[in-house]
């Protein structure tokens, strides 16, 4: 491991916890990373707003069912850690609530705009309550509605900080599985994060050679995740917004300020809380302060650690493993019920709702209605004829007569025709209503996990879902590297 300080790491974590308004639950987490010999399995994300997407619980689930089985193998403490992106600034990606409605999907916006500080340091605002209010009016009402909302208006609620509403969610859910959250985002943190924010000084050209270099090898054959920029620092202003720190000609710039090499490693002496590490350098700071056995990444954080391999060794670290996190559609009995009356396996519900029309429409055509009656129609006519022509012998002034009984067939038909085909149109029409139901259900925006909001589902089924969710994955051995439909009833 890289650890060597871990005391100071647990004392700073006993702080984080008590300001975060999470000490009581998070202390037998803390007790069990304090042991000597504790390894961690790590995983994170944004601060989303009522947890962020369903893909945050999946995460979780990942690294509590990792870190049981890792302790079992290697008879040792091993710490399910969810790290806080208390850094990230990017407050559009945290700032909506997503509800699948009826035939879309309902994206609900705070009305509140970040100001380019970390979204840790953003307070709730007054506007909570409003979305709170149409978030509301999206969900049913059901039996475990109020208790859910008991929930998240604990932790949420105007004057909060984004962090704390977060962490307090999250440990809510989590925390009885062992959950232990982290982040680096304070000034103790940071001063046990001044050597990795020097290297990233001291070694920028190499750490960056290193980092374009492999990025490059993988742009030939893939697409490279995350663009390579002169450093990977940001520097908090004066009034806490993050602000890039660019490289020209030896002179380091940030917020109308710039630095000498010598003058920046002085500021990052004093006052390390200052810097703020990029999506290059969060990984290393994590592994600096925790003993990561392994990190549960999502496909685009895949992607971005296969640039980062030999970057590890600029910092006298080794890359943990990486492992995909667990992808799961949750599909509702309902849902379930209706897809069964229909010819698309679920993979196709992922096309655009026109094309899945379409395909629809050709699939029910096969009933040639037009050519049927036709044929029926000509049967008649053919039929008809040795009786018309008898009647003509026995009594022609009676051939007027029996043709229009003949005509009066033919119209009948045509009016059963027409009723036949409405009838069709009708059914088709309920079952487009359902293809359009059970594509905003299992693919919204993309695959579900990507944007639904994990309370649409607990609202349904309870605050205990996730509890059920994992021990139903435990005693399944996952194959962590599949898509898994998970059934509701």
């Amino acid at each position: 491991s890289n650890y060597t300080n871990r005391d100071e790491v647990i004392s700073a974590l006993a702080q984080f916890h008590s300001d975060l308004g999470i000490g009581d639950e998070q202390e037998s987490a803390r007790k069990k990373l304090a042991k000597s010999d504790a390894l961690a399995f790590v995983t994170g994300q944004q601060l989303g707003l009522y947890g962020g997407p369903l893909f945050t619980v999946y995460k979780t689930l990942t690294a509590i069912i990792l870190a049981k089985k890792w302790e079992k193998k290697l008879n040792r403490p091993v710490v399910p850690i969810f790290w806080l992106a208390d850094e990230d600034h990017d407050f559009e990606e945290i700032a909506s609530v997503a509800i699948p409605s009826f035939d879309t999907l309902k994206n609900i916006t705070i009305e509140q705009t970040g100001t380019g500080k970390p979204v840790s340091d953003e307070v709730l605002s007054e506007s909570l309550s409003e979305l709170m209010e149409t978030v509301k009016s999206e969900l049913p009402s059901t039996d475990f509605s109020s208790e859910m909302w008991n929930q998240l208006n604990k932790c949420y609620e105007s004057g909060a900080g984004y962090l704390n509403a977060f962490a307090k969610l999250m440990s809510q859910w989590f925390s009885k599985h062992g959950v232990l959250f982290a982040g680096s985002h304070t000034k103790s943190f940071k001063a046990l994060l001044k050597e990795s924010i020097k290297t990233s000084i001291t070694k920028r050209e190499e750490i960056q050679q290193t980092l374009k270099a492999q990025s490059e090898a993988i742009g030939k054959n893939f697409h490279s995740q995350v663009v390579v920029g002169s450093t990977n620092l940001f520097y908090l202003d004066d009034l806490g917004i993050r602000q890039k720190l660019e490289v020209e000609n030896g002179v380091w710039k940030a917020a109308g300020q710039s630095w000498s090499e010598a003058e920046l490693l002085d500021v990052a002496e004093t006052h390390p809380e200052r810097f703020s590490p990029n999506v290059f350098l969060r990984p290393i700071m994590q592994d600096v302060l925790l003993p990561t056995l392994g990190y549960v990444a999502g496909p685009g954080e895949l992607a971005y650690y296969g640039q980062m391999k030999n970057y590890y060794l600029q910092f006298g670290l080794e890359m943990p493993s990486i492992v995909p996190r667990l992808s799961i559609t949750l599909i509702e009995a309902g849902i379930e019920r209706i897809m069964e009356k229909l010819p698309f396996p679920m993979c196709q519900y992922n096309m655009r709702i026109e094309d899945l029309e379409k395909a629809y429409i050709a699939h029910s055509d096969s009933h040639n209605i037009d050519g049927t009656f036709a044929d029926w129609a000509a049967a008649i006519k053919k039929a008809s004829t040795p009786v018309m022509e008898l009647i003509n012998e026995v009594d022609p002034t009676l051939v007027k007569t029996s043709g229009k009984v003949v005509s009066g067939f033919d119209n009948e038909l045509q009016k059963l025709k027409g009723r036949v085909i409405r009838s069709l149109k009708q059914q088709e029409e309920t079952q487009l209503k359902r293809i359009a139901k059970i594509q905003s259900q299992l693919f919204p925006d993309g695959l579900q996990e990507r944007s639904v909001s994990p309370i649409f589902f607990m609202n349904k089924y309870g605050l205990n879902l996730w509890d059920e969710l994992l021990s139903s994955f435990e005693e399944k051995e996952l194959e962590l590297q599949k898509h898994h439909i998970y059934p509701l009833t």
